[in-house]
């Protein structure tokens, strides 16, 4: 029917112009900004799950600049490391030299002179290597808690904190029984649900990082340690225990011992980031660290007998050192191994965020010309539909 109140096939062609038209303006906003989701108002649910996902990138960054930190900071203690034990081989050198038996007074105080001399360079050395502030093999200096992962840690288990320790709180190269507190007989044993699952031999010499170390190996892993140097506490988590059904407990030889955690409540493992702890090393002389045997006292070079001590006290400060250097090139190592991790990590979850959001522009091409030739045949249809009441005015003639 044809009318000139209403025109039905004007209406069907301006609808589907319009459709063309509004297809034609996503193509055209996903070629210039080459995502097929640019905004919640393309696909909320993929864009939510991108943005989330762009967070997680953020983070590893962050992760990965932390640790990219740490690592220099451990390369600056390496090269102090490696250059305090040049000196030590000068020193031994001086040491040697003064084991002669023809030498005069006044040779044996040259060698000496220059034997303090190099003692002196040891701690200028271990003061200046400093990166970002932090000097990791300075006489009080911190440790180094690198966060690894972006994930926070799981919140199983249970942990045990001891009560601080007495006194002066020892570094982790001190002895176990040496501070005060704890003595040769305090052998510690672990329990999970009153049954021992290891216990620690505490030694006259075992030091603090030996004593933590000797707690995960006789547990079997079962139960890790670490030690606080700020407040003097110990802290034992085990991950399978279960509150009230399979609880920790620690128990000492003779006298108790809460200072090592016996008699200490467990509580819940907190779930917080994944850390490492990068413990200060004391390459200082004198100190209680790797070459507390060549402090002054013990290294003189008076006498043919004194100079063959000191040559002792520097072969065991220099073994000392190598120990302390490869225990810090192994965590070193680690942290290479995560951030070279956090860097796949990223890419692949980058990756993932590119197959959400983004535009396959090849097809978008061959889409935008079809919609193009589709826009300029509903124009012209359009036009036509336009031009039928035109007909009308025939029917008066």
């Amino acid at each position: 029917m044809l009318s000139v109140n209403s025109n039905y096939g004007a209406s069907v062609a301006l609808q589907s112009l319009g459709n063309t038209n509004k297809e034609l303006g996503q193509v055209q906003n996903r070629i210039s900004t080459g995502f097929k989701v640019a905004s919640a108002r393309d696909n909320g649910a993929v864009f939510a799950i991108a943005e989330g996902q762009r967070t997680r990138v953020s983070s590893i960054a962050s992760v990965k600049d932390g640790i990219d930190r740490a690592n220099s900071a451990i390369d600056v203690a390496l090269s102090a490391g490696e250059s305090i034990g040049k000196i030590l081989k000068d020193m031994k050198t001086k040491a040697v030299a003064a084991q002669a038996a023809d030498l005069s007074t006044e040779q044996r105080a040259a060698l000496q002179t220059d034997f303090d001399a190099l003692r002196a360079q040891v701690d200028q050395v271990a003061n200046s290597a400093t990166f970002n502030g932090l000097n990791l093999v300075a006489a009080g200096g911190s440790n180094l808690d690198v966060v690894m992962s972006d994930i926070a840690g799981a919140t199983t288990g249970r942990q045990i904190a001891s009560t601080v320790i007495a006194g002066v709180v020892p570094g982790l190269s001190a002895y176990v029984a040496g501070n005060g507190s704890v003595a040769a007989a305090d052998d510690s044993t672990f329990n999970l649900n009153g049954v021992a699952i290891g216990t620690v031999d505490v030694t006259a010499s075992m030091t603090i990082q030996g004593y933590l170390d000797e707690v995960s190996t006789q547990t079997g892993g079962r139960v890790t340690a670490s030690y606080n140097q700020s407040t003097g506490q110990f802290n034992y988590v085990a991950a399978e225990a279960v509150a009230g059904s399979n609880e920790l407990t620690i128990t000492t030889a003779g006298t108790a011992r809460s200072w090592l955690g016996q008699g200490v409540a467990a509580g819940a493992v907190s779930g917080g980031s994944v850390t490492s702890t990068i413990t200060n090393r004391d390459f200082t002389v004198g100190g209680a660290g790797a070459l507390a045997t060549v402090s002054t006292a013990s290294n003189l070079l008076n006498t043919t007998g004194a100079a063959a001590t000191a040559v002792g006290n520097i072969d065991t400060a220099i073994t000392a050192l190598n120990s302390q250097l490869a225990t810090m090139g192994s965590q070193a190592k680690a942290l290479d191994v995560q951030g070279e991790f956090l860097g796949k990590l990223a890419d692949v979850v980058e990756q993932g965020i590119s197959n959400l959001v983004d535009a396959d522009l090849a097809k978008e091409s061959a889409r935008l010309q079809s919609l193009q030739i589709k826009q300029q045949l509903g124009a012209q249809a359009l036009s036509i539909a336009n031009q039928a009441p035109q007909l009308i005015l025939s029917f008066f003639r």
